[in-house]
C-alpha cells in the first residue's frame, strides 16, 4: 500500500517525511498537481459497476486501490506546468484529479474539504472561542469607524492579513503592523480589514500536531516584537510541555475542524497565558524539528503509513 504524497518538487519538509518512510519500507509516490498533464500520467475508468484509477509518474505506477493515504502538503495548481496552461486546463485537471483521489478508500492529511473550510480566518476564530482557547479581541471589518472605534477602545492593535502571507511578489501585501487609535483608517473601506487586541508577548509558541500527537516549542520574543515569523533574534526554539487544559483545547478544534494535522501559533504573555493567534492546517514544522529535534517528521510519516485498524504510539508532548 502506498502513501501519495501532493507536494512541489522543492520541499524541505515533504523530504523529510519521504525519508522517514523509506527507512520503513513503505511505498511513496510524490506529485506535484502543475504537472498533470505533462510529466504525470491519470486515468480512472468507471465501468460495470466498479472503479479504479491510475496515477503514473516517471514510470512509477499507483492503482487507487492500493492507495494507503494522501498528504496533501504543498500541492501546486493543476496543470500549470502545462506547455499550455490556462483556467480552462486548471478545472478540468482539478476535477479529474481530486475526483479519482475522492474515490479511493484513502486516509487524508488533511481532506480538502476541511483544508479550504480550516484556512478562513473568521471561522478559526469561532472554533478557537469553542474550543476554550484565550483568543484576543478581534474584528474584520470594511467600515473605517468601526476600525477606528475598535482601536480607541483598544489602544494598541495590530492589523494584518486574514488569508496570511501572498506567495509570489505582489503588487499590493499587508505586512502585520501594530498601529494604534491615530491611524488613518480610511483605507479599510477598500477591503476588509483584521485588526485584533495587541499582545505584549514575552515568547512565541509554536504548537504543532499530528493525529493525537502533540510537539509544542517555545523561542523568546524581542521586546515589542509583533510578527515571529520575521526578523532574526538571538533565540532559538526550545521543546516545552503542554500545558493540559491548552492540549484539551487543541484536541476540541482538531475534532471540529476535522484535521488530522494543524500547526498552532500562541503568543505568551507575562502572564504565562498562551493566546491563539492562527491555527494553519498546512503549516511548516521542519524548521522546528531542525531546532528541537522533535519527531514530528517521524509522526507524520507513521500516521501516513499505518493503517485504519493500528494501533497509535502512546501521547508524547515533546
Amino acid at each position: 500500500m502506498t502513501v501519495l504524497i501532493l507536494t512541489s518538487e522543492e520541499d524541505v519538509t515533504a523530504d523529510m517525511v519521504v525519508a522517514r518512510l523509506h527507512r520503513t519500507g513503505t511505498p511513496v509516490m510524490r506529485l506535484d498537481p502543475a504537472d498533470l498533464p505533462g510529466k504525470a500520467v491519470l486515468s480512472a475508468d468507471y465501468a460495470h459497476g466498479d472503479f479504479d484509477g491510475h496515477l503514473s509518474v516517471n514510470g512509477h505506477v499507483l492503482s487507487m486501490r492500493g492507495l494507503r493515504s494522501i498528504w496533501m502538503r504543498r500541492p501546486g495548481e493543476p496543470g500549470a506546468h502545462a506547455a499550455h496552461p490556462s483556467p480552462w486546463l486548471t478545472a478540468e485537471t482539478r476535477q479529474a484529479l481530486y475526483g479519482m483521489l475522492h474515490c479511493a478508500a484513502a486516509r487524508w492529511m488533511n481532506h480538502p474539504r476541511s483544508a479550504d473550510q480550516a484556512r478562513l480566518k473568521p471561522w478559526q476564530l469561532r472554533v478557537a472561542h469553542l474550543s476554550g482557547f484565550a483568543v484576543p479581541p478581534t474584528v474584520f471589518t470594511t467600515s473605517p469607524r468601526l476600525a477606528r472605534q475598535f482601536a480607541e477602545q483598544h489602544e494598541d492593535v495590530v492589523v494584518k492579513s486574514a488569508s496570511g502571507p501572498p506567495r509570489g511578489d505582489p503588487a499590493l501585501a499587508l505586512p502585520t503592523t501594530l498601529i494604534g487609535p491615530d491611524a488613518d483608517f480610511s483605507g479599510v473601506a477598500a477591503g476588509p480589514a483584521l485588526l485584533q487586541r495587541y499582545v505584549p508577548k514575552r515568547a512565541d509558541i509554536r504548537l504543532t500536531c499530528v493525529g493525537t500527537r502533540l510537539f509544542a516549542a517555545r523561542k523568546t520574543a524581542e521586546p515589542g516584537q509583533v510578527d515571529g515569523r520575521y526578523g532574526d533574534t538571538e533565540h532559538a526554539w526550545r521543546a516545552v510541555p503542554v500545558p493540559a487544559r491548552i492540549g484539551r483545547s487543541v484536541h476540541d478544534y482538531l475534532r471540529v475542524a476535522e484535521l488530522a494535522y494543524a500547526a498552532f501559533d500562541f503568543a505568551e504573555d507575562e502572564d504565562g497565558v498562551w493566546w491563539f493567534l492562527e491555527c494553519n492546517q498546512g503549516g511548516q514544522f521542519g524548521f522546528v524539528e531542525l531546532e528541537t529535534g522533535q519527531p514530528i517528521s517521524e509522526a507524520v510519516a507513521l500516521w501516513l503509513s499505518r493503517r485504519a485498524g493500528d494501533r497509535l504510539p502512546a501521547q508524547r508532548s515533546g
